[in-house]
């Protein structure tokens, strides 16, 4: 159960959410600089009063999630791409998550239909009481409805004070093991869809973009200390990016602090995914509250 006070957090995470993503997806244009949305989707955030969950995710085509530009990304939004923002809110650490996609080719559209509908779907579902394979049979069902294949080994996750995955995890086919969604369970549902002839099957990049703290006891070096405790400090448990760390760049040990933090697995990085055989990939988003009838979906 969640106090009243924990859902208007929530409420109010999921309001700047729903804020920021509308003004993202106006930013998304051909030729615009990854790292300029990444920047301006955060800085959004940061104006409307929240805080920043994780680093913008920006996934283009075949890469599916875990994308957010380094300090010297040139990446740009190619021609004909179809084109993914995930973005999240927190406030007081109670998280709201979502994503949306975008395509310049109308032949993607259908793609990106097949994931909203089995978003919607899948949240007219939640329920004190469903089964978390039954909602992902239902999403399984609706992209392939469409002709298209669900992406198995991404799934939706719970999500409780600065914690972006915890728990319970909501699977976008009627795979793992059962598990019960209950009263006062926060819940980011999100179906991601493929071409039918692709693996329906994200892999690793070696690259990582995005980090996150694993290991709470500090170096004995001074300046990657100082550098630990930043990131501890400010960012706790969830994600960050490398861009954050501005105020140590300037400094010369900064290169050798991070790869010692990286090496000591204080922190890891999140591999790119990707799909497995190059193909194409949608993504919708929303982050839902189980009520006592049913439930309320904070992002909208």
């Amino acid at each position: 159960m969640l106090y009243k006070e924990e859902i208007e957090y929530y409420r109010e995470a999921g309001g700047i959410a729903s804020e920021v993503r509308k003004k993202a997806r106006r930013m998304l244009q051909v030729d615009t600089p990854v790292i300029d949305i990444c920047n301006n989707v955060e800085q959004a955030i940061l104006d409307k009063g929240g805080n920043i969950a994780f680093p913008c995710n920006v996934c283009i085509n075949d890469v599916a999630a875990h994308y957010s530009s380094s300090p010297d990304d040139n990446t740009v939004i190619p021609p004909n791409s179809i084109v993914k923002i995930d973005l999240g809110v927190h406030v007081e650490g109670y998280i709201a998550d979502t994503a949306f996609s975008v395509c310049f080719d109308a032949i993607y559209e259908p793609l990106i239909q097949a994931s909203d509908e089995a978003l919607e779907n899948a949240l007219k579902m939640l329920r004190p009481g469903v089964s978390t394979l039954d909602i992902g049979k239902t999403i399984q069902e609706t992209i392939e409805k469409w002709g298209f294949k669900p992406i198995w080994n991404l799934t939706g996750h719970q999500m409780g004070k600065y914690n972006l995955h915890m728990g319970k995890t909501v699977p976008n086919v009627p795979r793992f093991n059962p598990e019960t969604l209950f009263e006062g369970d926060v819940c980011a549902i999100e179906p991601f869809s493929t071409l039918n002839s692709g693996a329906g099957e994200v892999i690793g990049r070696r690259d990582s973009h995005i980090y996150k703290l694993n290991r709470m006891r500090p170096p004995k070096s001074n300046e990657a200390k100082r550098l630990f405790t930043f990131i501890s400090e400010k960012f706790k448990t969830l994600p960050f990016s490398e861009r954050w760390l501005h105020k140590f760049q300037q400094t010369p040990k900064f290169v050798q602090s991070f790869k010692e933090l990286i090496r000591t697995r204080r922190i890891t990085g999140y591999p790119v995914l990707v799909e497995k055989t190059g193909k194409p990939v949608s993504q919708a988003e929303h982050t839902a509250i189980i009520t006592e009838n049913g439930c309320l979906i904070t992002t909208k």
